[in-house]
């Protein structure tokens, strides 16, 4: 029997779509090397992966809330108020571990009734992060008194600012382990198949025997913890904690997600996708300001990159129906 279909290239595209993203981070990356050769430097692809690692965390964590069919606005903000809650406890009072410990736990803290209300008390994930967005930063500037915290000790410093070898940041090789974690937890064990089953289909998911509200509260702890370490890790980089910082992330870490082809829908999208979106901003933002490029048009190529992904992945989806 002949086939008579036309080939359809968009179709064929969005078969293979969890790896254009990475094929155009492959392009930039080669792009960017031959219009200036210190872009290439060994030392400055560290340094991207770097700039990458505060996203990508933060990217990490809304994958996990994202594969559920969910987002979260207000990591930004908990990243600014751990960071200042971080500072306060890190002034040499306390053993190092302390302030580890309490922009951790409080951003796991807040994560959690993030997901409560979303899941138990069926608030809409917009109102509810929009609102603690508001109320978490306000918390910052009334811990920080709306002043910048200085004063950190050297070792906590040298929690992000150390090097391993004498040229490995610290900051990569925590970001590294944190997504290879995320990797093992989504692939190889129940919770993260439950994971993709509840974004899938949550009503199939829960006559399954799963507990979806579970699930979908977890996912916010996790998007808090998350927040909580980089707030952590930010502060130990920048030396200080503001209540200002922050602003603004949460938009990069669902740009992350996005271009890492994770289904803004839910249920679909590969554990590492979440690490070539941020890198592929942290690649643009690098190159761009290497060649002295004024900074708003990383704004233009991140809204393009964007637009690909989800144009990639709603032809992927009307492909399967």
């Amino acid at each position: 029997m002949i086939n008579n279909q036309r080939f359809n290239p968009v179709k064929h595209l969005t078969a293979v779509r969890e790896f254009i993203m990475l094929i155009i981070l492959a392009l930039i990356i080669v792009v960017l090397s031959i219009l200036s050769p210190a872009f290439a430097d060994v030392k400055n692809f560290i340094n991207i992966f770097k700039q990458a690692a505060i996203n990508g965390i933060l990217a990490t964590g809304m994958m996990c809330v994202i594969l559920t069919g969910g987002f979260d606005l207000s990591v930004g903000s908990i990243v600014g108020f751990t960071g200042v809650i971080a500072a306060l406890f890190a002034q040499g009072q306390y053993p190092i571990a302390v302030p580890i410990f309490f922009s951790v736990f409080c951003g796991l803290a807040i994560g959690l009734v993030n997901g409560l209300c979303v899941s138990w008390l069926a608030i809409p994930a917009f109102v509810v992060t929009l609102g603690t967005q508001s109320i978490v930063r306000g918390l910052a500037y009334l811990a920080s008194g709306g002043m910048p915290i200085f004063g950190v000790t050297k070792a906590y410093e040298q929690i992000a600012g150390g090097l391993l070898f004498g040229f490995i940041p610290f900051l990569v090789i925590y970001y590294v382990l944190i997504v290879l974690c995320f990797g093992f937890i989504l692939t190889k064990t129940v919770y993260g198949r439950r994971i993709y089953m509840t974004g899938g289909n949550a009503t199939a998911a829960e006559v399954s025997g799963i507990n979806v509200n579970f699930i979908k509260m977890s996912v916010y702890g996790i998007c808090g913890l998350l927040s909580g370490v980089a707030g952590c890790l930010l502060t130990s980089r920048t030396i200080s904690g503001s209540p200002v910082t922050g602003q603004g992330y949460e938009l990069d870490a669902i740009a992350a997600v996005v271009i890492g082809g994770i289904s803004l829908e839910g249920g679909s999208g590969k554990w590492y996708g979440s690490m070539i979106g941020a890198l592929m901003l942290a690649v643009i933002s690098n190159g761009l300001d290497i060649m002295r490029v004024p900074s708003y048009y990383q704004l233009l190529f991140k809204g393009f990159i964007i637009v690909i992904a989800v144009f990639l992945d709603v032809h992927s989806k009307l492909k399967r129906k």
